[in-house]
């Protein structure tokens, strides 16, 4: 059984910007470096000495191999290694130049494009990445050029419109930009990315009155986009609309809370002071054009495309607090701390997502096995503000994943004594604090815990299956437990983890036919948990099927249980299973959050 991975990680509870399904060109050589997401720490990239020593078919092979990983930082130096020895290889130059893309090298990725375009003048993203350059230089119409060509897909459409259309902007041609942006046609999505930024050169160009319309119509489309919603409350807060632009943040803030670009956004209005536009150059503009498409691929399972389009943003606009954060944000998906670090380093001081940027730094540094440098982090921002509850609840994850158990129920007893009027969204600190209880032996505590993060949130899955299943492992409240656990199994008939809840209850009171029914439907959601496999083998065993059960038992073995369930499952595989009188007692459940 295991809880759900419910750490409050901002970027991903409030994702930005809506964006409904999409289709996109991802290109082939990217792709084709694999989806594998290993956890393992990435080893530095490769010294120049390192490289001097392989031959090309080396680092070709090395690279494809940091490419499965992805590892754009070592994939990058072994491609560039590759391409000395045969700069005219064109499949190397196409791989080294989305290597260089993806690990944030874009004047290194400029050159490559250059050599690209040579070969063939109608390379999408290398046209892309010179006329991105282009923005950033304030060449104009050199960037028009590039990005006007023909393109495929509706994502290229959009980007590549999106783009020139801020140069256009910016060589001084606002209404040609706005109409560039108005004729292009494609889902029902674009609107979003459309009114959003013909509203910011409006707006740029002094055009309140049109822009005011075009940020109104964006935040009717979708009041919970983050992006648009921050352009129209900024524009009303500039155009004497400041009571409107307080309302439509409190709106956004009841429904997602404590947002920090919200708070903060309401805290500058509190004092009378006028909100910034959003973007207030050409460059901004195009850097919220790649940022709001790259977390948005990024989100929708175009990872690599995403992480190209982020580190491009953030070419534009080195310190954009939220192209920072999905790109780190991206890269924990990528199981890439390390990289994720470097990025949460760069979060700017000012910015209201340092804090958070902080936890996430912390949390990662923990994933590291760093895990006293991330308590000393989080250390820091709770003596600054003891009442941070999401310092708190990172802190008290991380020890209760390290299985100190009650230090982590002191510090998510800390989080609640901050909280006045427990609400719904608190059962999650009240459950973690209960697990921590109950693993530290203070079942009382623990009991009294579970029942308040259920009352706050009745029949939520995880908090009937915990207490529901501990009820039963102390034979006490059966029927109701058992009640709990169907329960949960109604809601999550799909979580190996509950059904195992339900199939160890009934192994428990000593209905092994049902026992081996539900342990069987959890091997199969769970085949490669070794506590679940165990618990098959006992159940396999009380209903005399023997040789089922050693063979459970060996795999559960091989499947690296803990050491003390590794001893138990040797001396099960050794002499079997003790009668049954003693059997419930001696048996080791896993317990429902997975330890």
């Amino acid at each position: 059984m295991e809880i759900p991975v419910i750490v409050s990680k901002l970027n991903r509870r409030l994702a930005g910007i809506a964006f409904g399904a999409i289709a996109f060109v991802l290109p082939g050589a990217l792709a084709a470096q694999g989806n594998t997401q290993g956890s393992s720490p990435r080893s530095p990239a490769p010294t120049q000495q390192e490289l001097g020593r392989l031959t090309p078919s080396g680092s070709y092979l090395a690279a494809r191999h940091a490419g499965v990983q992805r590892d754009a930082a070592a994939a990058a130096a072994y491609y560039r290694a590759a391409l000395r020895t045969d700069p005219r290889n064109s499949e190397l130059l196409e791989k080294a130049f989305l290597s260089v893309l993806a690990e944030g090298d874009v004047d290194e990725g400029v050159r490559l494009a250059e050599r690209i375009v040579q070969v063939d003048r109608n390379d999408r993203l290398a046209r892309l990445v010179l006329g991105i350059r282009a923005i950033k230089t304030r060449q104009y119409a050199v960037a028009r050029q590039s990005l006007t060509q023909p393109a495929r897909g509706q994502i290229n459409d959009l980007t590549a419109t999106l783009l020139a259309a801020w140069a256009q902007h910016g060589a001084g041609d606002t209404k040609g930009a706005v109409d560039t942006v108005d004729k292009l046609q494609g889902a029902d999505w674009f609107p979003l990315f459309k009114d959003l930024h013909t509203g910011l050169m409006l707006d740029l160009a002094g055009n309140k009155k049109e822009a005011g319309k075009r940020f109104e119509r964006v935040h009717k489309l979708d009041a919970t986009a983050l992006r648009q919603l921050e352009a129209y409350g900024s524009w009303l807060s500039r155009n004497g609309s400041k009571d409107e632009a307080v309302k439509v943040f409190k709106t956004f803030d009841a429904a997602l809370p404590r947002h920090p670009l919200i708070t903060d956004a309401l805290d500058q209005l509190a004092a009378g002071r006028q909100l910034p536009m959003l973007s207030d150059t050409p460059q901004a503009g195009a850097a919220e054009v790649l940022y709001g498409l790259g977390a948005a691929l990024g989100r929708r399972g175009g990872e690599e495309l995403g992480l190209i389009y982020l580190q491009l943003a953030l070419y534009l606009a080195p310190n954009q607090s939220m192209a920072l954060l999905s790109l780190a944000d991206l890269y924990e998906q990528l199981k890439n701390p390390q990289a994720a670090i470097k990025i949460y380093e760069r979060m700017p001081l000012a910015s209201p997502l340092h804090r958070n940027a902080q936890i996430q730094l912390a949390v990662n540094l923990d994933t590291l096995d760093r895990t006293d440098d991330a308590k000393r982090n989080l250390g820091k921002l709770l003596q600054d503000n003891p009442k941070d509850i999401e310092a708190i609840m990172a802190l008290g994850n991380i020890l209760r994943a390290r299985k100190s158990f009650d230090e982590c129920a002191q510090v998510y007893g800390k989080g609640i004594a901050t909280i006045a009027e427990p609400e719904k969204n608190h059962w999650l600190i009240y459950y973690f604090r209960g697990i921590c209880n109950e693993r530290s032996k203070h079942w009382p505590a623990a009991e009294q815990d579970l029942k308040t993060a259920l009352k706050l949130f009745p029949d939520q899955p995880h908090v009937l299956n915990y207490l529901g299943y501990s009820w039963v492992d102390q034979g006490i409240n059966l029927e109701e437990g058992m009640r709990m656990i169907r329960r949960a199994v109604e809601q999550r008939p799909d979580d190996g983890y509950i059904v195992d809840s339900l199939g160890w209850a009934y192994y428990r009171v000593g209905n092994y036919e049902e026992a081996v029914k539900n342990l069987d439907r959890a091997v199969e959601l769970k085949p490669d948990d070794p506590t679940i496999n165990d618990h098959l083998g006992d159940a396999y065993w009380r209903v005399g099927r023997v040789i089922e059960a050693q063979f459970q038992w060996s795999h559960a073995k091989d499947l690296k249980p803990e050491p003390e369930d590794l001893a138990k499952i040797v001396e099960k595989l050794k002499s079997g299973l003790p009668d049954e009188t003693s059997s419930a007692a001696d048996a080791k459940p896993k317990k429902p959050d997975g330890g």
